[in-house]
C-alpha cells in the first residue's frame, strides 16, 4: 500500500511499524499517541485496550516497545476502524498484527450492551485512551470525521473512565492524555475506580506552560497522588526534540521510567 489522495502510510518508531491514516481528514496520529503508549512499563506483557484507537497508533506503539504484549484497538467510527484494519493488513506490520485485533465499538456503552459489543469485564491489563478533548466552542473543524475525533461530548471523561474501570483487571491500570484544564474532570472520573494517580505534564519547551498531561492510575491502589517531573519536548534554536522526548516518541524509553 502506498500514499493516495485518500490515505497516507506513515512510519513510526523509526520504521518499526506503519500506519494507514486518512490523508486530509479525520485524526492523524502524532506525538500524543506515542507519548501515551510510553505510559506502559517497559516489561508490560499483558493485554492493552486502546480506547478511541483511530488507525491504531498508540496500541501498536505499545506492541512495538513491549514484545510480549497484545492489543485490542477499540474504535467507534466505522471509517477509522477500517483504517486500523488496513494498518494491521500491511505486510510491514505482519509481526505486530499477530498480537492485535480491531473492535468496532462505542466505549461509552454500559453493562450488558458494552459486554455484547466485545468489551467484557476484567478483560484488559492496561487501558489507554486519547479521547477527544476540545470543547465544542473551540472552533471545531467542519469536516465530520475530524470533528468526531477532536470534540468531546459532555461527561466524556466520566463515561470513558467508567468503562475503563469495568474492563480493567483487578490490578489493571489506565493511562490517558489530555489538556491540563481537564485534570479536575479526570481526577473525578478516577475517584473510587483507580488510585495512585501519577500526573506527568508535557511542555513544548522549558520556558512554556504545559500543553498536555498524561495521567496514569491503578485499580486497587491506595497510594497518594503523585506529580512527576515533566517531559520537555523541544530545546535549542532549531526547536529539536530533547533527547528524552526523542527516545519516548520513537519507542526507546518509557514515560514514567519503569
Amino acid at each position: 500500500m502506498t500514499d493516495t489522495r485518500d490515505h497516507t502510510v506513515d512510519l513510526f518508531h523509526r520504521g518499526r511499524f506503519h500506519l494507514v491514516q486518512p490523508a486530509a481528514r479525520g485524526h492523524r496520529a502524532g506525538i500524543d499517541a506515542m507519548v501515551l503508549a510510553a505510559a506502559a512499563p517497559a516489561d508490560f506483557a499483558g493485554r492493552v485496550a486502546d480506547f478511541g484507537a483511530g488507525a491504531g497508533a498508540a496500541g501498536l506503539a505499545v506492541l512495538s516497545r513491549c514484545p510480549r504484549a497484545t492489543a485490542l484497538l477499540v474504535e467507534r467510527s466505522p471509517e477509522m476502524a477500517d483504517f486500523a484494519r488496513k494498518t494491521l493488513a500491511l505486510p510491514q506490520n505482519a509481526a505486530l498484527a499477530k498480537r492485535a485485533n480491531v473492535l468496532e465499538a462505542d466505549v461509552t456503552l454500559t453493562g450488558q450492551k458494552r459486554i455484547d459489543a466485545g468489551l467484557p469485564d476484567r478483560s484488559a491489563d492496561f487501558v489507554i485512551m486519547n479521547p477527544p478533548f476540545n470543547t465544542a466552542h473551540h472552533r471545531p473543524s467542519p469536516e465530520s470525521l475530524r470533528k468526531q475525533a477532536h470534540v468531546m461530548e459532555e461527561g466524556l471523561f466520566e463515561s470513558w473512565l467508567r468503562s475503563a474501570s469495568a474492563v480493567a483487571a483487578p490490578t489493571g491500570s489506565v493511562a490517558l492524555i489530555a489538556r491540563p484544564r481537564s485534570l479536575p474532570e479526570i481526577l473525578s472520573g478516577l475517584e473510587g475506580r483507580f488510585g495512585g494517580a501519577e500526573i506527568l505534564p508535557l511542555h513544548p519547551s522549558s520556558d512554556l506552560a504545559a500543553i498536555r498531561i498524561v495521567v496514569r492510575a491503578k485499580r486497587g491502589s491506595h497510594a497518594g497522588l503523585r506529580l512527576c517531573p515533566p517531559l520537555i519536548l523541544h530545546e535549542g534554536p532549531a526547536n529539536r526534540f530533547t533527547q528524552r522526548a526523542d527516545a519516548i516518541s520513537n519507542g526507546r524509553a518509557s514515560l514514567f521510567g519503569d
